[in-house]
Parts: structure tokens; sequence; C-alpha cells
């Protein structure tokens, strides 16, 4: 029960994180290198008080698949912070949840794995349901197309991740994160120094502490109950239960922060989250969220970018 309450804990959470970035006055990119700085100290400090310690010999063999998927995680967060920047919430999650179809459809050309009929017919149904949120149907406005192209830009990179995390081995948990964590900041520190800086120092107190609220809970602390809830929970039930993030992420969206869904968003989005659920139920560990729970059942998993990051 308690791995149940700690991953539904942090699913909800994560879908409360446009609300909190709506008010954090930074560049995307500069937003992305502090969430990255924090939480990738928030991870540390958990590890020592854990004694489960850093596997930096196993990290050092894969070196070069956790820098790349740490670029791709610092990407994927500044893509998706700017689609906040452009379209609502909800909007901009269920756009980025088309990520789990890009995983499904590209595995078999990279993995050589088998894609059944049932995957097929899932892809095609939530590509329908983006095809809906896009809005093609009713010529939907610019701002809103902007910040939808922007989510499935970071989609592209949240799957990017996963496809990295399945060929990460040796490295196990909450340890790839940390390291993916701290390429990001690699790759985001000399980024946001060519394109303006750092404006930290202009931020009220408002901005600081939605930002510490992203940075220590939403990513930090909610990461760590995330890990923890997986050593206890199946593949399956922790897939199912991860789709209270963009559930959570409309309802914030709606009931908060008064954003207007039309019917057409709401059905394709329903569309892309209810088909990739039930590809995910029949197919057991083989989509998105089932191989990183599939990686944590034999070496303690790693992240999926999302979150977020995925958010």
């Amino acid at each position: 029960m308690k791995a149940k309450l700690e991953i539904i804990g942090s699913m909800a959470a994560f879908g409360t994180i446009g609300a909190f970035v709506r008010h954090i006055p930074l560049p995307s990119g500069e937003l992305a290198l502090y969430r990255a700085l924090i939480a990738a100290g928030a991870i540390f400090l958990w590890q020592l008080c854990s004694g489960q310690g850093t596997g930096i010999k196993d990290a050092k063999a894969e070196l070069h698949l956790l820098i790349l998927s740490g670029a791709a995680i610092g990407i994927n967060w500044i893509l998706f912070f700017e689609a906040y920047r452009y379209t609502t919430v909800a909007m901009a999650t269920l756009s980025y949840y088309f990520a789990p179809v890009i995983v499904t459809v590209a595995s078999p050309f990279l993995f050589k794995e088998k894609l059944t009929a049932r995957q097929v017919f899932c892809f095609i149904m939530s590509t329908l349901g983006l095809v809906l949120v896009i809005g093609v149907s009713r010529g939907g406005s610019s701002s809103d197309l902007i910040g939808i192209l922007f989510g499935l830009g970071a989609a592209v990179f949240y799957a990017s991740v996963v496809l990295f995390n399945k060929s990460i081995r040796h490295v196990s948990g909450i340890n790839r994160t940390f390291y993916q964590f701290l390429a990001a900041i690699l790759v985001l520190t000399p980024y946001v120094c060519l394109t303006g800086g750092s404006h930290l120092s202009e931020m009220d107190v408002l901005g600081v502490a939605n930002l510490l609220v992203v940075g220590v809970f939403h990513t930090g602390i909610c990461y760590c109950m995330y890990f923890s809830s997986l050593r206890y929970l199946k593949g399956q039930e922790a897939s199912i239960l991860s789709y209270i993030d963009p559930l959570a992420a409309i309802l914030v969206s709606v009931a908060i922060l008064h954003e207007s869904i039309t019917v057409f968003q709401a059905v394709g989005g329903g569309m892309i989250l209810g088909f990739t659920v039930v590809n995910e139920a029949g197919e057991g560990t083989r989509t998105c969220m089932g191989d990183r729970v599939r990686e944590r059942e034999t070496d303690g998993g790693g992240i999926d970018g999302f979150r977020g990051g995925r958010d």
C-alpha cells in the first residue's frame, strides 16, 4: 500500500508542475538548468542518506550513453517548458504523452522487436487522437499549434531517453537518473551562457519559491518517491498508475488555471491516453513505461524522462 501511495502521490505531483512553471519568469533553458541542478543535489543527498552510493564504477562503462541521454533530457525539458508558454497545460501534456507511441514504433527498427497488430492499431488510433488535439479538423489557433509542436518535440526527446535507456544495462535505477541529470547540466550550462546568461537575480520571491518547488519537490523528492515505489510494484501496475500524471495535469489546467479545452481536444486526448494504456495493458512491459519498469525489476530501473521527468 505504501508503494502505491508513493507512485500515486508522485504522479499526481508531476501533473501539477505546469501551474508552477507558469510563475517562473525564466527562459526555458535556464529553468531546465536550475531544475537539473536542484534535482541532482537532492538525489545526491538521498543517495548518501540511504547508503546506496552513486555506482560510479558502473557509470564509467556506459558514460557515452549517459551523456547522450542526459542531453536528451535537457532538450526535452526546454521544449516542454516552451510548450507551456504557447498552449494550455492540458494540451502540452497530452501532446507530450505521444512519446510512448513513438517508442512503440521505433523499437522494432532499433531493437528488432516484433510490432504486433495491437500495437499498430493503437498507434493509428493514438495518431488520430493527436490530429484532434492539434485541431486540424477545426483550424486551431497558431499559438496552440506552436505549443503542441513544442510538446511533440519534447515527446521525441522523451522517447529518445527511453530508447537510450534500453541500451544502458549496468547503471541501475536512481543512479542512472543522477548521472543523466549531471549530463544535462553539462549540456545546458553552455547553452544558457550562449543564450543570455543567468536571470536568477532578477526573480522575485514568488518566482524563486516556485523554482524551488519544481526543483526540490517535483524533481528531487518525487523522483525518489517514484523510484522507491518501483521496488514493490508489478510492472503493469506501475505503468497504468503512471497515467495519473496527465489526468492530474488536465484537472489542474481546467479546474485551477481555468484554461479551456474543446470537445475535439478532450476526445483526442482521451484517444491518446486510452489507446496507449490499452497497448501497455495488452503488451505488458514492452512499451515506454513498461520498458522502464522491466528494467527496474532486473537492475533497478531508470528515468523515462518524465517525467520527466517526464516533466
